[in-house]
C-alpha cells in the first residue's frame, strides 16, 4: 500500500540521520569533517559538556518565494552525532566553520598533551 503524502510527513519529521564525519589527527589536535547537506547556520547546534560533543542539525527547504512544493521525495532531514573526546582534547579552544553543506570541526590538543622538547644540560 503506498504511503500518503501526510504519513510520509510524518515519517520524515521522526527521522534523524547521522551524518557521515571523517576525523584527522595530526600532532596539534583533531579536525572533524561532518556531511550536513541543506543546513543553514541557524539551524545548527554544537555543544561540548564535559567529554562530549554533541551535532545537532537540520536542513531548510528553499522555495522561492512565491511558490510552494507540491510534491517532496526527500524529506526535511535532521542531523544528530554525539562523541566523546579525550582528555587530551582543549574543549575551551573549538572553532568551527560550515560551508558548502560540510562542518569543519578544529579541536587543539590541551597544551599538557602537545609534544615538547626536553632541553638537556651539559653537567
Amino acid at each position: 500500500m503506498a504511503r500518503q503524502p501526510k504519513q510520509q510527513a510524518q515519517r520524515y519529521a521522526q527521522t534523524t540521520l547521522t551524518p557521515p564525519v571523517d576525523v584527522v589527527e595530526d600532532s596539534s589536535g583533531i579536525t572533524l569533517y561532518a556531511d550536513l547537506p541543506g543546513v543553514p547556520k541557524d539551524n545548527l547546534k554544537l555543544q561540548v559538556e564535559a567529554d562530549t560533543l554533541t551535532i545537532e542539525a537540520e536542513a531548510a527547504l528553499n522555495v522561492p518565494e512565491g511558490l510552494q512544493s507540491s510534491h517532496t521525495e526527500v524529506g526535511l532531514a535532521r542531523f544528530r552525532r554525539v562523541f566523546t573526546l579525550s582528555k587530551e582534547l582543549d574543549t575551551e579552544n573549538v572553532s568551527a566553520e560550515l560551508a558548502q553543506g560540510v562542518l569543519t570541526l578544529r579541536i587543539p590538543k590541551a597544551a599538557h598533551a602537545q609534544p615538547r622538547r626536553i632541553n638537556i644540560s651539559v653537567g
